[in-house]
């Protein structure tokens, strides 16, 4: 495997930025050893954070990071990124005076949006529109016209184009999204769009439809430009900044990759291009790295669970790969880019319990985050937490980071008095009511990627990860009736880990609508080979040779008169008719796995293909997942302490041994009641559960009598 374009150096490591912690693993290339540390997150600039981190890591290693001492300075390869930039900026809402350009005609088209209601007919009584993404007073139409074919239909009007580009520059709205319909058809209108504004309104970030999305459908295309757009600011001032910052770590700069929301990274220098593709950076890293330490602990049905300071996600492993989509959203704002399908809850050890005008106890989606933090933080949080009814029963030490960061217990208490008396019950009462209800949040997201998607979750193993991912891991195999869960080894720094697991890569798309009856082996060849081309081109800029480069192909396809597509792989080599049946067969057996019927077979309904799609991948080095071999007789793990711990507040606090993870051996094992505690996260193991140590070091937790 390469290791890509990188230094003379040896260390890569990976930086994941989140709502509480910032969390780094470094990979010595040259030794293979994996090192792992925390460091608190910095909302208000959030590089400040992540350069505290490569410090930390750099001196874990025992290296300087600037000076007279050079070692540090030479030892980093690369630096990988997971950035919330850009997702924070969308679920706060913060779009700023963004302008839209489109077809003279088509100016409501944001308004018209789609007819769908968030949570079915039962809501549209009360459901009221939100407000667009761009205010109709800030959009403009420009005359021309193209067909779904690519052939003009009338020119480009480049007068009002002119007129239209001075009226933004003297409203000063300089963030611009351009989108024309039948663009990813024929994009020259657009193109000339972009190349007017330049002359006009130079100072304005411009994003053109034809390069972020070259797909049909208008509504979902303008969105996602319109977010492109939105983010780029932002994103690229973050981005520049910590490249810049880089410099100080080596002559030149480190070469610095930012991970995608499509499962791969990409140069900071081209991110900057495409901001939008950052949008799910972070949950994607954690999925990607918990599907390769799932995969070779030999589990390939996996849901992933990744619990941080601020909000949990959940995905869903099939054999190793995590699932993808292009019909997610980010907050209220819809991105048909390609992401790994990540359902977001609000529950992180930050979310704030609460009660309801009713009197209902609700928890999140409202979090403390890193600033001020929950109660037992002790840095200016008023309001009761996760965290806090977790260290109040025990669940977690008086501390985080292994006593880097004490914990002020008696205020966490106090809190949970205030909150206890308003329900009319105990603390440990009001402390396990917001536990449950946050296991219940987390469940409904579990089973929003598998039930309502036609699958069993009882047919996976739940894989739980980041700061707070595991403290509930019990209840939720109660809920959810889940047989196996594996917890990795440093499980809060798993998405800092993914970082340096993928590869880089890039999607192109485009739309070509055809019948199957009608379609030719030629141009579709033709077709995939203009994708290939532009992804080649883009993996030659980040410094990959073509032997290095690797390429996969996808189509869209549907049944003539279905609304929405199912995509299927495309097999390699030159497109001939033996391939396109090959397609349409895996399209038939792929929509029977999906809606448990289809029509293959009847010539009646006829298949339509729709997108075509390529990834361009560059393959970088990876860490190896060491197995450890259990020895002859590895004993009974004897605990470090003894504490009360409350797992049911009937039962109340019962005595419960504390072990150091660091110290257990592959082949032992733990009965609950126990809490098993290492240096980023906690594993509380209830009553009637064991943990057993596997030879790759992960946690299985499984109910007693049933492991294996």
């Amino acid at each position: 495997m390469t290791s890509g374009p990188s230094r003379a150096g040896t260390l890569r490591i990976g930086i994941d930025t989140g709502g509480t912690f910032t969390d780094v693993v470094a990979f010595d290339e040259a030794s293979g050893e994996v090192l792992t540390t925390k460091t608190p997150s910095t909302p208000h600039d959030p590089a400040e954070g992540f350069l505290a981190g490569i410090d930390k890591i750099l001196a874990s290693a025992d290296l300087a990071s600037t000076g007279s001492d050079r070692r540090g300075r030479d030892a980093i390869a690369a630096v990988s990124h997971g950035t919330t930039v850009a997702t924070n900026q969308l679920l706060q809402g913060q779009v700023g005076r963004l302008g839209f350009i489109t077809n003279t005609g088509y100016e409501s088209v944001l308004e018209i949006a789609r007819q769908s209601v968030p949570d079915g007919y039962g809501n549209s009584y009360f459901w009221v529109k939100p407000d667009r993404i761009v205010a109709r007073d800030r959009v403009r139409g420009v005359d021309g016209r193209m067909a779904w074919t690519g052939d003009e239909i009338r020119p480009f009007d480049v007068k009002g184009a002119r007129v239209a580009a001075r009226w933004f520059r003297d409203e000063h709205i300089d963030t611009l999204g351009v989108c024309f319909l039948h663009s990813y058809a024929n994009p020259a209108h657009e193109e000339t769009m972009r190349a007017i504004l330049a002359e006009e309104h130079p100072e304005a970030v411009v994003s053109i439809s034809s390069e972020v999305l070259r797909e049909y459908r208008e509504y979902e295309r303008s969105m996602t430009t319109l977010v492109d757009a939105a983010v780029k600011p932002k994103v690229a001032a973050y981005v520049r900044r910590i490249a810049h910052r880089l410099e100080e770590y080596a002559d030149g700069g480190v070469p610095f990759y930012v991970m995608k929301s499509n499962g791969g990274v990409l140069s900071a220098t081209e991110v900057v291009n495409q901001p939008i593709s950052t949008v799910l950076s972070g949950p994607a890293a954690g999925a990607l790295g918990a599907a390769l330490i799932a995969s070779v602990a030999g589990f390939d049905r996996v849901l992933t669970c990744d619990g941080g300071g601020t909000s949990t996600d959940v995905s869903v492993v099939v054999d190793g790969e995590p699932t993808l989509t292009t019909e997610g959203s980010v907050g209220a704002y819809p991105s048909k880019i390609p992401m790994i399908d990540v359902v977001t809850v609000g529950a992180g050890g930050g979310s704030i319990a609460w009660l309801s005008p009713e009197g209902t106890l609700k928890v999140g989606p409202q979090s403390a985050g890193a600033d001020p933090g929950p109660l037992c933080y002790a840095t200016g949080g008023t309001d009761v937490t996760i965290t806090d009814a977790h260290v109040v029963l025990g669940r977690i030490p008086p501390h985080l980071l292994g006593g880097e960061i004490p914990l002020d217990v008696d205020a966490a208490r106090k809190g949970l008095e205030g909150l206890a008396a308003r329900l009319g019950m105990s603390v440990e009462e009001a402390a396990t009511g917001v536990l449950e209800i946050s296991a219940w949040n987390q469940a409904n997201a579990l089973r929003q990627i598998t039930v309502k998607r036609g699958l069993d979750v009882r047919d996976f193993t739940l894989t739980t990860f980041g700061g707070s991912g595991s403290l509930l891991l019990c209840r939720l195999m109660d809920v959810l009736g889940i047989p196996t869960v594996l917890v990795p080894p440093n499980p809060g720094n798993v998405s800092a880990f993914g970082l340096l697991t993928v590869d880089v890569k890039n999607d192109y798309v485009q739309t070509a609508v055809r019948l199957a009856t009608e379609l030719d082996a030629r141009e579709v060849e033709g077709l995939y080979a203009g994708l290939a081309e532009r992804a080649a081109v883009a993996l030659r800029a980040e410094g990959f040779a073509p032997a290095d480069q690797r390429f996969v192909r996808t189509a869209d396809l549907r049944y003539f008169g279905q609304a929405f597509e199912v995509r299927v792989p495309v097999p390699a080599g030159p497109v001939d008719d033996e391939v396109l049946r090959a397609v349409a067969d895996a399209f038939h057996a792929e929509h029977r796995a999906l809606y448990g019927y289809d029509f293959a077979g009847d010539a009646s309904q006829q298949v339509e293909w729709v997108n075509l799609r390529v990834s361009g991948i560059g393959p970088l080095r990876r860490p190896v997942v060491r197995r450890h071999e259990a020895g002859a007789d590895v004993g009974v793990p004897a605990p470090a302490s003894r504490r009360e711990v409350c797992f049911d507040a009937a039962r109340g606090y019962v005595d419960s041994g504390v072990y150091d993870r660091a110290t257990l051996l592959p082949g032992q094992v733990v009965e609950g009641p126990a809490v098993i505690e290492e240096y980023g996260s906690t594993v509380p193991v209830h009553p009637g559960f064991v943990a057993c140590v596997d030879p790759f070091l992960n946690v299985i937790v499984s109910r007693e009598g049933s492991e294996k």
